[in-house]
């Protein structure tokens, strides 16, 4: 199946020319544990290559800095990578692919003790890695630090390596805006908009031999979300501008339990880790009553995407605005050990979990989707790679597996410097573009944001993707009469959520995260595979491929 989007999106962003050049062998955007872990391990692959990260703000204010409950890995006596890989699978409702899944939970141990070896401080109980349980988990394989604070705690270890390794240099307050791309096809560069990095300010043009996107996701798309500012898709738009494919954009992860801050409220939400529930928190309705019960095996514990869709249909059948968290029965101590910032920040927003229920909602959390790579993270255009929430490199599927987020961008990363200095290209000299620019007012990202959220949310219909790519197609007409950072975030969320409505219009199925209220079950006759979309002279092609459904019946093991 093929379809073409008859939309006249910009195939590269309006910009000045560029002000300043520079050059380095390796560009990294972006400074989360994918990004930082893929520049320490490529110069320490290759000390004699110059090595960038480039950030949109500061080193630590991506999404690793948010991730509460921890990074999962067999790393517990009676846990092997089989049952991880078992757990995965289920999560990703046959959309798996099985290959990077086997990468990721076989790698997953080495790659978490490399980051205890690089100063990573893991909580300890009796000398040993304190493990907790999630959603989707059957074992207590998800290590943790802080308590609460687990991707803090990774984010400074993977700073001060970064500091302890001068050859890395570090550009700041620094948005890309396009590739740049070789006359004979392929990465030669990246423009960036720096603020006041020196002689570094304005747009620039940074000359290169690759580029690891580490960008992250594309939380912005939708009005409440848990990422953070920065997450504007502009990774996964910069790829696709660029020629690069992306997959399964439609399969958009909500987690169930992020904390209600009103009707009104907008952008970053607070998150009330899964691991909440791990420790024995249950979500109950205005009546007291323990909805999850008999909707899953695990309850509480379902997969997200399960208990996602519960609360969603309990708020519909009752007409409230959310659901509650239940946690009082843990008490003052355990709280304040094992959660200090979750608890922290409900007392901030007034209320306290030791003695009063916590309002949630679902909100958006991840984009398992994203820049189609291999098992080495290369992506379909050469010197290009991609790695964390950026990426899809398959082992997410339909429905990311809880804390594997981490670990996704951990290995993968690990995985791309073993082969990225050895695949260098020769040095290009960037072509001439001819690509059509073009911008559309950031005013408008207020009015993408509204029309992703109502129709392209937890549940979805013909009826509402429909009249979104309609009202989309109508916000492309807001050409932009100014140049600036406003601009750029939004086009780039203008384009990825051009792709990503009409893929989840188009598969007319339930899997995952991905639900139909029309298709209320999952098809693997005719859905059994993923939606690559490519874009070329502003026009966005989306193709499905069959694959065979990847879960626990195919490898022939039981749940």
């Amino acid at each position: 199946m093929s379809h073409r989007l008859n939309e006249n999106l910009p195939q590269r962003l309006t910009a000045p020319e560029p002000g300043w050049t520079t050059k380095y062998d390796v560009v990294v955007i972006g400074s989360g544990i994918a990004g930082l872990t893929a520049a320490l391990r490529i110069h320490a692959e290759d000390r004699a290559l110059q090595v960038c990260v480039v950030t949109k703000d500061v080193l630590n204010a991506g999404s690793t800095q948010w991730a509460q409950g921890g990074i999962a890995a067999a790393l517990g006596p009676e846990d092997t990578p089989e049952q991880h890989e078992r757990d995965t699978l289920v999560a990703g409702a046959g959309a798996c692919d099985l290959d990077a899944v086997r990468v990721l939970v076989n790698d997953g141990p080495d790659a978490v003790h490399e980051l205890i070896a690089l100063g990573t401080e893991f909580d300890q109980h009796d000398g040993e890695l304190s493990l907790t349980r999630e959603g989707g988990h059957h074992r207590d394989r998800i290590a943790h630090a802080g308590g609460d604070a687990t991707g803090a705690e990774i984010q400074r270890a993977l700073i001060a390596a970064v500091e302890r390794a001068p050859e890395i240099e570090v550009i700041q307050h620094a948005l890309a805006v396009d590739l740049l791309l070789a006359a004979g096809g392929g990465v030669a560069g990246v423009t960036l908009h720096v603020l006041g990095e020196g002689q570094r300010d304005g747009v620039g043009a940074v000359h290169c031999r690759a580029v690891v996107l580490a960008s992250g996701g594309l939380g912005q798309v939708f009005s409440q979300t848990t990422n953070p500012s920065v997450s504007t898709g502009d990774g996964q738009a910069i790829a696709l501008r660029a020629g690069a494919t992306l997959r399964d954009l439609e399969f958009v992860q909500f987690h169930p339990t992020v904390m209600y801050l009103g009707p009104d409220s907008r952008g970053q939400q607070p998150l009330i880790s899964e691991a909440v529930r791990g420790e024995g928190a249950f979500l109950v309705d205005f009546d007291g009553v323990r909805f999850m019960q008999g909707q899953h095996e695990l309850a509480d514990l379902a997969p997200r995407d399960v208990v996602a869709k519960a609360i969603t249909r309990r708020m519909e059948e009752t007409g409230k605005p959310h659901m509650w968290l239940d946690a009082r029965h843990l008490g003052a101590e355990f709280w304040e050990r094992r959660f200090p910032t979750i608890l922290a920040t409900c007392r901030q927003h007034g209320v306290d979990p030791v003695t009063e229920l916590i309002p949630v909602a679902p909100a958006q959390h991840y984009a398992s989707g994203g820049v189609a790579t291999d098992l080495y993270g290369r992506s379909s255009v050469p010197g290009l790679y991609a790695t964390g929430e950026v990426a899809c490199s398959g082992v997410h599927g339909a429905n990311r597996l809880a804390s594997n987020s981490l670990l996704e961008g951990l290995v993968f990363s690990r995985r791309i410097a073993e082969v990225l200095p050895g695949e260098l290209r020769a040095w290009s000299k960037p072509a001439h573009d001819t690509r059509a620019a073009g911008l559309i007012e950031g005013a408008a990202l207020g009015k993408i944001q509204k029309q992703m959220t109502k129709r392209v949310g937890v549940l979805r219909t013909a009826a509402g993707m429909s009249e979104v790519g309609a009202r989309l197609a109508s916000i492309a007409e807001l050409a932009a009469e100014e140049v600036g950072e406003d601009e750029w975030e939004a086009t780039n969320l203008l384009t990825i959520s051009t792709a990503l409505a009409e893929a989840a219009r188009l598969r007319e199925e339930t899997r995952g995260s991905h639900w139909r209220e029309d298709f209320p079950d999952r098809d693997d006759a005719q859905w059994a595979g993923h939606f690559d979309v490519t874009m070329a002279d502003g026009t966005i092609a989306l193709k499905f491929f069959a694959a065979q459904a990847t879960d626990v019946e195919t490898t022939g093991e039981s749940a």
